[in-house]
């Protein structure tokens, strides 16, 4: 089930294939990527999701996975944020990743849908 933080009622920008926001695909439907949030498509209005922490997208910490850029600054490789369990991560190459000390944990894949 979805986790779900708010409704948005009269949300002006209308998600879709080619609305110019990263779509993924998260519980069996596909969700944009908005400013930092998780919007599914709800009417016209949109629902905020969150990724659940779970197997395939775990809450830890990974010391072994170094930033690319070598020295623990997220801003250099990451893509966009999105809303993880009660955290936000990055999306960079297809995973999320989250900045932590010197390093970037990995929280798992995400499945990134191309544009139509």
């Amino acid at each position: 089930m979805p986790q779900h933080q708010q409704h948005h009622e009269g949300h002006t920008h209308e998600h879709g294939p080619g609305c110019g926001h990263t779509a993924i695909r998260h519980e069996g439907h596909v969700d944009y990527v908005h400013d930092g949030h998780l919007h599914h498509p709800h009417g016209q209005d949109a629902v905020e999701h969150t990724i659940a922490v779970s197997d395939a997208n775990p809450d830890r910490c990974t010391p072994e996975q170094e930033c690319e850029d070598g020295g623990g600054a997220m801003a250099a490789h990451a893509q966009e944020t999105v809303p993880h369990g009660d955290h936000v991560d990055h999306i960079h190459k297809g995973r999320l990743h989250h900045h932590h000390g010197d390093h970037c944990d990995d929280h798992g894949p995400v499945e990134i849908v191309e544009p139509s």
